[in-house]
């Protein structure tokens, strides 16, 4: 299963209002038919993430001057992912995935929900011909952020 996955919009689902730059909000993927909606929110207007939602973080409006991260390479991130297969890790190996599948270099290609280890998604890297299965760990909020900034501080290109 292919899929597109909407630019971040700058307005608030809930209350229409526009995000401001530097300021918190939530993004939340859900399915709808064949189709993948992300939705923005404000923190004020967070409901918290659905049921079904496919995934959902927390980040910033980014300044309209400030400079990109320069992130590793999809390929390094690639092997990171795969290193943490087996580790206690889960929750950062299923955030890794979801970044992975929002970059394209991994694809959905199912979501197992009765699976004896829970929830699973199965990816597909087209680049290597091999297929993943990442049990949906969806992470606490203060360990969403702990995750967050674990992997900026490991991945950034420039550190």
């Amino acid at each position: 299963m292919d899929f597109e996955i909407q630019r971040f919009t700058r307005v608030c689902a809930a209350t229409g209002r526009e995000l401001a730059p530097g300021e918190a909000f939530y993004s939340v993927l859900v399915a709808q038919g064949s189709e993948v909606k992300r939705l923005d929110y404000s923190i004020q207007g967070w409901p918290g993430p659905p049921e079904t939602c496919i995934g959902w973080w927390k980040s910033r409006v980014p300044s309209p001057h400030a400079n990109k991260v320069p992130w590793a390479p999809n390929e390094v991130l690639l092997q990171f992912f795969e290193g943490l297969e087996g580790t206690d890790r889960e929750d950062m190996r299923y955030v890794l995935a979801l970044l992975l599948v929002r970059r394209r270099v991994l694809r959905l290609e199912e979501e197992v929900k009765n699976a004896p280890e829970g929830e699973t998604l199965v990816l597909y890297c087209p680049r290597h011909d091999v297929t993943y299965r990442v049990r949906a760990t969806t992470p606490t909020p203060t360990r969403v952020t702990e995750i967050q900034e674990e992997l900026a501080r490991l991945l950034d290109a420039k550190g």
